[in-house]
């Protein structure tokens, strides 16, 4: 479908069984912080569960929720017959359940899956990762394709297709956010792109961007990744 409705309604879908996804490795979460002393998962695992839980939750269930608002409530709002770009809105859902798939089947590999906690510090994720950083690297990148996607479609759909009479300073407050949240994606999204490839550089190919071995410095990361991680809250 090319429908604005039909795609929100297909992102809220996503985003509740994202949901359900992410809160059943928060009870393997909690559970295993039950009582002290308690075993009932291998800390290899228990430090997957508390890097998946978040980014399942962080961008699969939260972002995609908004963006199923967004489709849904900005074209009515505005007066617009539908979204400026409906077949890129329609390719920027699609991508996503095969970006969650790979992040998921990360936890099948051999040596586990992504175990560094969500905000992924070097050299926790680069010398000290599993092999399926790889994966994790490209589900992450198809993701911020995604909703860079979704941005630029509603910042189109905002400037471009407003009903006549419909001006700037009558715009709803629910569009305005919007519009401001989709500059901000556009604008921080490529930066954690660059951060997750230099991730990625690091640990398979030999360069030293976080390696204070190789003239890297681990901190950078930390600077590059919060650039993106508090615009992205």
């Amino acid at each position: 479908s090319t429908n604005h409705k039909d795609i929100g309604s297909l992102y809220l879908w996503f985003s509740f069984i994202m949901f359900l996804t992410g809160g059943a490795m928060a009870m393997v979460i909690r559970a295993e912080l039950f009582q002290p002393g308690l075993q009932l998962v291998v800390p290899n695992f228990f430090n997957q569960m508390t890097t998946v839980h978040p980014l399942i939750m962080v961008f699969g269930a939260v972002m995609p929720a908004f963006t199923g608002l967004a489709n849904w409530l900005i074209p009515m709002m505005i007066g617009a017959p539908d979204m400026a770009l409906p077949r890129m809105n329609n390719w920027s859902f699609w991508i996503l359940p095969f970006a969650f798939t790979m992040l998921l089947s990360s936890l099948f590999m051999e040596g586990g899956g992504p175990n560094f906690g969500w905000t992924f510090y070097a050299p926790l994720s680069t010398t000290y990762s599993p092999d399926s950083t790889a994966l994790f690297v490209f589900a992450i990148h198809i993701m911020g394709i995604s909703f860079m996607m979704g941005a630029i479609n509603v910042i189109v759909t905002i400037v471009n297709l407003r009903a006549p009479g419909m001006t700037w300073m009558k715009l709803p407050l629910f569009v305005w956010t919007w519009l401001i949240t989709a500059f901000l994606l556009i604008a921080v999204m490529p930066v954690l792109a660059g951060a997750v490839t230099m991730v990625l550089t690091d640990k398979f190919f030999g360069t030293s961007f976080f390696d204070t071995a190789g003239g890297g410095d681990p901190v950078m990361f930390q600077h590059i990744f919060w650039y993106f991680g508090h615009p992205e809250v």
